[in-house]
C-alpha cells in the first residue's frame, strides 16, 4: 500500500479520502490519459469503469453506509477527477465486465456518439471476494495451471488497467477493434454451459466471413478451473479453432476480475505488435476433452489478428477480434 500511496502521490496527489481500489484505478488512467494526450475536458470524452466488486472491501471494515459502495459513485468520482463532462458509464457484468466494457465504448465510438472513450478495469481483494471464491471451492493453493490435465483451481489477482480509445480509420496503422459480441446463455449462476453456447455464439459472430488462418491466436479466460476450461475447449473445438494457438495469461498474475478483460487484451495487443504469441505459464499437458493448442512457449508470428475471449457467472460470456496496429 506505501507503494500504492507513492505511486498516487507522484501521478495525481495524495489524498487520504480515496480508497485502495480508487487509488489504483486514478493510477492507471492518469498514464493512460497522460499517454494519449486527449483533452479529457471537451465535451467528446466517456469514462468507462469496469468492476465486479467495487469498494465492496469497505464491509470487512464495518463500514455499510457509505455511498462509495456503490459502483456509480466510484465511476463518477474518477470521471469527475479528470473533469469528463459526459455521464460515465458503469459496466459490471461479472468476469467479462473489462470486455464487455471495450466492445460497449467502441460501439458508442463507431456510432459517432463520443470521440474519445477512456475505459478503466480495476478490482482489489478483500475477504468478501475470497470468501466467495473459497465456498465455491474454486480456488488453488499452488499457481494455477490454465488447461492443464493437473488444473486444481484459480489464483485470485488485483489490478487496475487503462485503454483510451478513439475512431480511427483502419488504414491508418493503428491498433484496430474490428469485431466484438456479447452472448449470455443462462446456463446457470455460477457454472457455465456443458456446450458453451454462449461463448461458441460469441466466437461465431466475430468470425463470420473471417478466414481464421489469419489469426495468430486466441486469448483465452483460462481460470484454470476444471469447468471453465473444459467449457473454453468445447468452445474452441465448436468454433473451428483447434489449430490456433491458445493463451491463458491468469498464471502469470492470477484472476483479476472486472480488470481482467481490459489487462488481458492489453497485453495481447503488445505481444502481437512485437510478433509474439506468450506462453501459458503453468500449462504442460492437455486436460481438456477438446483437442486445443495451449501454448508451451513464446512462439514468433507474423500474423496480424488475434482474438480475446472471456467469461463470467451468470453465463455470461464475450468474444472480441482485434488487429495488429502501431504503438498508440
Amino acid at each position: 500500500d506505501a507503494l500504492i500511496d507513492s505511486e498516487l502521490n507522484a501521478v495525481v496527489g495524495y489524498d487520504d479520502h480515496y480508497t485502495r481500489l480508487e487509488k489504483l484505478a486514478l493510477i492507471s488512467a492518469t498514464k493512460a490519459i497522460r499517454q494519449s494526450g486527449i483533452d479529457t475536458s471537451k465535451n467528446n470524452v466517456k469514462f468507462y469503469l469496469s468492476t465486479t466488486k467495487g469498494n465492496v472491501g469497505l464491509l470487512d471494515k464495518g463500514i455499510h453506509d457509505s455511498k462509495k459502495l456503490f459502483l456509480f459513485n466510484t465511476s463518477r468520482l474518477i470521471s469527475q477527477h479528470f473533469g469528463i463532462k459526459m455521464h460515465p458509464l458503469t459496466i459490471s457484468n461479472a468476469c467479462i465486465s473489462g470486455l464487455n466494457a471495450i466492445i460497449t465504448a467502441c460501439r458508442e465510438l463507431e456510432a459517432e456518439r463520443i470521440k474519445y472513450a477512456v475505459v478503466t478495469g480495476v478490482d482489489v481483494l478483500s475477504k468478501f471476494i475470497v470468501s466467495g471464491f473459497t465456498c465455491l471451492k474454486s480456488l488453488s493453493p499452488n499457481p494455477c495451471r490454465p488447461f492443464d490435465i493437473d488444473r486444481n483451481g484459480l489464483n485470485l489477482g488485483e489490478a487496475a488497467a487503462t485503454v483510451v480509445l478513439k475512431k480511427t480509420d483502419r488504414e491508418d496503422g493503428g491498433f484496430h477493434f474490428i469485431k466484438g459480441s456479447i452472448r449470455n446463455d443462462a446456463y446457470h449462476i455460477s457454472s457455465p454451459s456443458r456446450t458453451a453456447e454462449g461463448s461458441f455464439n460469441a466466437l461465431n459472430d466475430i468470425l463470420q466471413d473471417f478466414d481464421k488462418q489469419q489469426l495468430a491466436f486466441v486469448n483465452a479466460h483460462g481460470t484454470a478451473t476444471f469447468f471453465n476450461d473444459e467449457m473454453e475447449s468445447v468452445a474452441l473445438d465448436r468454433a473451428m479453432l483447434n489449430d490456433t494457438p491458445v493463451n491463458a495469461y491468469k498464471g502469470y498474475f492470477g484472476h483479476t476480475l472486472g480488470a481482467a478483460g481490459v489487462l488481458e487484451t492489453i497485453i495481447s495487443k503488445h505481444s502481437i505488435n512485437d510478433n509474439t504469441v506468450l506462453k501459458t505459464l503453468g500449462y504442460e499437458q492437455l486436460g481438456t476433452s477438446r483437442r486445443i493448442q495451449p501454448t508451451t512457449e513464446n512462439i514468433a508470428t507474423d500474423k496480424q489478428y488475434f482474438v480475446k475471449m472471456i467469461s463470467g457467472f451468470g453465463g455470461a460470456n464475450a468474444a472480441a477480434l482485434f488487429k495488429k496496429g502501431g504503438e498508440r
